[in-house]
């Protein structure tokens, strides 16, 4: 449940308003287009996590299969893109306040937030996965009940005075694709966010018990499930409101309902959007104070962050991360309004080099398997291998160059080699012992 809940968050329940805008009822075909390229991406993990099962993850195969400085950047890029994640989910937080309450400026609500987040990790893991199960649970019944209730509109008129919306909002408003095949691509570069943190499922995987059994379907289920909740639950969206009536400044799940004339349903899926996104600053905030924990008992990062509080809680990596997330709400004092979508590319950008590592780490991975008379025994194969392997690299590639064509996106292609400097100058300044 948590790691299916951590994987739909603010990219499906906000984001979507931004996807939509760009190409229209089509976005259904843009999360499919990206499901098949994270299906590749997680399936290549989950062969080195069958093969190899440890914790860590890709960081441990890129520092084995690739070399150190592999591994020292997957770490601190998968810790620097769950901070810029959160700050996202902290962004979104305060549009949904304002749904309540228009007055209160964003800033104040993401700086609320982050501190009862922070205070729960900080008590120990217990109250993080309590807290964090039950924000699942909230996302995953809402994502079924808002599919199951949107049928009832389309084909029963649920809500629209007994008569039926049908399909016709698919075409009737440009065609499937409005903004032809352009759209389309643009599009992937806000999907790819959306999909972002769902490697976190192979790393906890590669902790099983029986990874042999437990890694295949874990990968193997997450994938077709979160299709099917972002798939379904956009078309039935796309269904019943013109996709062209669409806003970007809140969440247009609640928009629509609110619009076609069901505030109660409006209001409650207001809770639940706001749900999600503390739910993956929750698991986000928690996630970075264990990555900083690992780096630190590798030689990676400061000792400070190895220290552990009576409850094994990493203490100082939960606040240093949360620190770092202070930035988001000195955005939305600085830049109300804009600053989702400059967040939003800055993760991206570092979530696609997560996923570059993943795979070109699997193929010096298979390599060396076949090099040594062991790629026989591989039990959990990359399909299509190594087709797949490259045809994934050259769409993410083409993900980041799409993201120049994006006004407020196109600064996170400067971003991104910055961040890539100071990482190897933190690399030579740490050393190679």
């Amino acid at each position: 449940m948590i790691a299916l809940g951590g994987a739909i968050g603010t990219g499906l329940f906000y984001g979507s308003g931004t996807t939509i805008k760009l190409v229209g009822p089509g976005i259904s075909l843009s999360y499919i287009i990206g499901g098949i390229a994270i299906f590749f991406i997680m399936r290549a993990l989950g062969e080195m996590s069958v093969d190899e099962p440890v914790s860590g993850s890709f960081s441990h195969y890129a520092y084995r299969y690739w070399g150190d400085f592999a591994g020292f950047f997957s770490g601190w890029n998968y810790w620097f893109c769950y901070v810029v994640v959160s700050m996202a989910e902290l962004s979104a937080v305060g549009v949904y306040i304002n749904y309540w309450f228009p007055t209160v400026p964003t800033w104040l609500s993401a700086l609320v937030f982050l501190i009862i987040i922070t205070l729960v990790n900080l008590i120990n893991v217990k109250a993080f996965g309590e807290l964090e199960f039950w924000f699942s649970l909230i996302k995953v019944v809402a994502i079924i009940a808002m599919i199951l209730f949107g049928l009832l509109i389309i084909f029963f008129g649920l809500g629209n005075n007994g008569q039926p919306i049908g399909l016709s909002n698919l075409w009737a408003h440009g065609g499937y694709l409005p903004n032809g095949l352009w759209g389309l691509l643009l599009s992937l570069v806000i999907v790819m966010f959306s999909f972002g943190g769902v490697e976190l499922i192979g790393i906890t995987a590669g902790e099983a018990d029986n990874p042999t059994k437990t890694i295949p379907k874990a990968i193997n289920q997450v994938v077709w499930r979160i299709l099917l909740f972002y798939v379904g639950a956009l078309l039935v969206l796309t269904i019943i409101y013109p996709w062209n009536l669409v806003g970007t400044t809140g969440s247009p799940f609640v928009e629509i309902f609110s619009k076609i004339g069901i505030p109660a349903a409006a209001g409650i899926l207001n809770v639940v959007v706001l749900t999600a996104a503390l739910s993956t600053y929750n698991s986000g905030l928690y996630s970075n104070g264990r990555m900083l924990h690992s780096l630190a008992l590798h030689g990676s990062a400061p000792k400070i962050f190895a220290r552990l509080s009576k409850a094994g809680t990493p203490v100082t990596g939960i606040l240093f991360s949360s620190a770092f997330t202070l930035i988001a709400v000195v955005l939305n004092f600085l830049v109300p309004g804009k600053v989702f979508l400059y967040i939003i590319s800055v993760a991206t950008i570092a979530a696609i080099f997560n996923w570059i590592m993943i795979i070109i780490t699997h193929l010096k991975f298979r390599r060396r398997k076949q090099e040594i008379g062991e790629a026989g025994t591989l039990t959990f194969k990359l399909p299509l291998y190594p087709v797949s392997n490259y045809v994934t690299l050259a769409f993410l590639v083409m993900v980041i160059a799409l993201m120049a064509y994006i006004p407020d996106m196109a600064y996170s292609l400067y971003i991104g080699p910055i961040w890539l400097l100071i990482i190897f100058i933190g690399y030579k300044l740490r050393g190679t012992s």
